[in-house]
């Protein structure tokens, strides 16, 4: 599919976020998944890449839990260039059957969730120009390869994945038993609240002891950020405490500064049981009514679920 949405353009033409024609002719023609157009990455590309990589490698070292620091070297990245997703995933599918697919930007919530339970990463394949490399709204694939995917070849941590992808198959069945439609949608956009909230505050920005007890960073949104990744362990100005399941579904959050608030788990054990503990609370009406405030979750989200199968 990317010959054919990209065969127009010529090599080196960029892949840079909100700057890749590539993607733009894929959202036109309503492509969520789309193969990596390898060629069509600039130098400039390639260099951001670099730039990222290079800087963040001392960060990592120092901050980065160990089961991160083991999946960098597992999946042999290249510091110098952006890589290939096929090249990924070679080391990966053999760790843990997880696979990185490339998307063409916005995934709606369901069909995000089911990927992970199918061992698939949904994974941007643009990346940020190297005049704004720290901070950028929308993921690229230095958040994505460099942040998420070494910690899919932990199999703990893939396991508790999977399970939370379960979750939303639970979901949509939890709201299609629902018959008034009113009081399906005000549940429904509750439940998918409260996951997204668990998302955030684990996957993407949480915190671990290692054995000697010292805290580590696990949350991709951490690993990717050159400031915060600091900032979330030694500012006094970020709270950090052990995670409680009521207090995270129930907790709003910000994505355009450094996050004030931050939570521990124990081990990825600890969280694939918490994982299991939502479901449990979905099942028994527990989210039917969290907290309002972000995130926002749009009509796309909600027709997700209400269309999967």
């Amino acid at each position: 599919m990317a010959d054919t949405i990209g065969a127009t353009l010529p090599d080196g033409v960029g892949m840079t976020t909100t700057e890749a024609p590539f993607i733009e002719l894929a959202q036109q023609s309503g492509q969520i998944y789309v193969e990596q157009p390898y060629r069509l990455y600039s130098a400039d590309n390639h260099e951001a890449w670099r730039k990222l990589y290079h800087r963040m490698l001392p960060r990592w070292e120092k901050y980065a839990n160990r089961h991160f620091l083991k999946g960098i070297e597992n999946l042999c990245l290249d510091p110098n260039q952006v890589p290939k997703l096929e090249d990924v995933n070679q080391f990966l599918c053999n760790l843990t059957g997880f696979r990185a697919k490339g998307v063409a930007g916005y995934v709606p919530a369901y069909i995000f969730f089911d990927c992970l339970r199918q061992r698939d990463f949904p994974t941007t394949i643009t990346v940020r120009r190297g005049s704004s490399l720290d901070y950028l709204p929308e993921p690229d694939i230095f958040h994505d390869i460099a942040g998420h995917v070494p910690m899919h070849t932990d199999k703990a941590f893939a396991d508790a994945l999977v399970r939370f992808g379960d979750c939303a198959r639970t979901a949509a069945d939890f709201a299609k038993s629902i018959k008034d439609r009113q009081e399906q949608t005000q549940v429904l956009t509750s439940i998918i609240k409260a996951m997204a909230r668990f998302f955030w505050f684990t996957i993407e920005f949480g915190l671990m002891r290692d054995p000697s007890g010292e805290l580590k960073v696990y949350g991709s949104g951490l690993l990717s950020s050159y400031g915060e990744i600091e900032h979330c362990i030694e500012s006094p100005d970020v709270q950090r405490y052990p995670i409680q399941l009521e207090w995270v579904i129930n907790q709003y959050f910000e994505i355009d500064h450094y996050q004030p608030l931050l939570f521990i788990v124990d081990s990825f054990d600890h969280l694939f049981s918490l994982v299991d503990q939502l479901e449990e609370w979905m099942k028994a009406g527990k989210l039917n009514n969290v907290s309002p405030g972000e995130p926002a979750i749009s009509e796309a989200d909600l027709q997700s679920f209400l269309d999967a199968q």
